[in-house]
């Protein structure tokens, strides 16, 4: 959530944010509107209470002077002086709740930095740290590679839940495990991360949170009964470890890692992405979060990225940066970069990572904030996070990039210790 101060203050900058974004359709407007009527009413209120509250005084006076008549005549003034007062009080509870929704729903503001773009044609690349290979045979796609070595089953995975789901077995349900458990260490041990295994289920409150809700609610999954919601992704769960909390400075950074699976009701079109398991409606991921000081903020971004960077060096697998324009950047963050790892079979660019700062955009939102020293006034955190890395994505990397001639697939080897097995044949 942004400051209100800054719709106040600047009112030009937030509405060439909106352009720049293409949030043109956010509402900055009514929000502001709303905010100007709100301090109307605050100080209307206060006026009139101190209006009555002189009156009651001086009724008291009127009494004690013998002067009933003019007493009750004050008295009625004073009535209504009361019903006003209460229309106005709950005008402003109407007023709040719709400036608190409009606010929910203007995106955050991209750094200066962040290049101007209308879509993500428009995106930078940054580094190819690790170029495409010519792998000096025709690529197969790994829904291909994955059927013919028994490691994927799409039927079955159609047949228990429907499109878009399906079934990994024997190696391919190892690997999978395999790399959850090395990136986990990879992050702990080597990145300096602390794990967390969070509910999968978690209430509205911390979706809003983290900016999923209002804005994306058709694309969450919801047990109605109880009012929980299945996660998205481990940042909603991890982020709101400490909503309404303050922190103090000696605490930061705060550095977590953790692995959840993912449900998302994609909104999908028709034919895109219909074969294999790039896109699904459920999905294993690392996460990474961070919650820091504003002061911080800029020089934990690039160590996020770089501790993402390190899964995809590790693994050997072509792999780019990329920084998001503006056209590109997500609902929350302030400045984005993406790692795309190349997949040859399917000759695609594939996001496997991204890795945002937020400034305080969440921790408003949230509640999250910090003492700067003791004593001092709270502030809000500034928070990140990025995915280190995404499956099933690299996996697809894995099998595309590290396939055989005669179909069989070389194990990465920094996974050949969590696997037990050199090839998967």
């Amino acid at each position: 959530m942004l400051d209100i101060r800054l719709l106040r203050e600047e009112p030009d900058r937030v509405r060439q944010a909106m352009v720049a974004l293409g949030a043109t359709d956010a509402p900055v407007e009514e929000a502001i509107q709303l905010d100007a009527r709100r301090r109307a009413i605050l100080v209307e209120v206060e006026t009139l209470k101190a209006e009555r509250n002189a009156g009651s005084k001086e009724i008291g006076n009127l009494m004690r002077a013998g002067k009933r008549e003019e007493a009750e005549t004050l008295r009625q003034r004073m009535a209504e002086l009361g019903e006003r007062i209460d229309r106005l009080e709950a005008e402003l509870k109407e007023v709040e709740a719709k400036l608190e929704w409009a606010m929910l729903n203007i995106p955050n503001l991209p750094l200066p930095e962040v290049p101007i773009g209308k879509d993500e044609s428009e995106n930078v690349v940054v580094r190819m740290p690790i170029p495409p290979r010519d792998l000096g045979f025709p690529p197969k796609p790994h829904w291909e590679i994955g059927e013919a070595l028994g490691i994927l089953d799409f039927e079955r995975g159609v047949k228990l839940a429907g499109s878009r789901f399906y079934v990994m077995k024997g190696l391919g349900a190892r690997l999978q495990r395999s790399l959850i458990t090395w990136m986990l260490d990879v992050h702990i041990h080597q990145h300096g991360y602390t794990e967390v295994y969070p509910p999968f289920l978690v209430r509205g409150a911390c979706l809003v949170g983290t900016g999923n809700l209002p804005k994306f609610g058709d694309n969450l999954y919801r047990d109605i009964e109880e009012d929980l919601w299945l996660i998205p992704t481990a940042e909603v769960p991890v982020t709101n470890l400490y909503r309404d909390e303050i922190l103090e400075a000696d605490q930061l950074p705060i550095k977590h890692v953790a692995y959840t699976p993912c449900f998302r009701r994609e909104k999908m079109s028709a034919g895109k992405d219909t074969r294999g398991i790039k896109r699904g409606h459920q999905f294993d991921k690392v996460e990474m979060v961070k919650f820091c000081t504003p002061e911080t903020g800029r020089a934990e971004l690039d160590s996020l990225v770089d501790n993402a960077e390190d899964i995809c060096r590790l693994l050997d697998i072509p792999y780019r940066v990329v920084q998001m324009c503006t056209g590109d950047l997500s609902f929350v963050a302030a400045i984005k970069f993406d790692l795309e790892m190349w997949a040859p079979g399917v000759g695609e660019w594939l996001e496997v990572s991204s890795c945002s700062l937020f400034t305080d955009f969440q921790a408003r939102r949230a509640n999250i904030r910090y003492r700067p020293e003791p004593g001092a006034k709270p502030r809000y955190v500034y928070t990140l996070n990025g995915s280190g890395l995404a499956l099933p994505r690299v996996v697809i990397a894995i099998l595309e990039n590290y396939q055989q001639p005669d179909g069989s697939v070389v194990v990465p080897e920094v996974l050949r210790p969590y696997m037990g097995v050199d090839v998967i044949r």
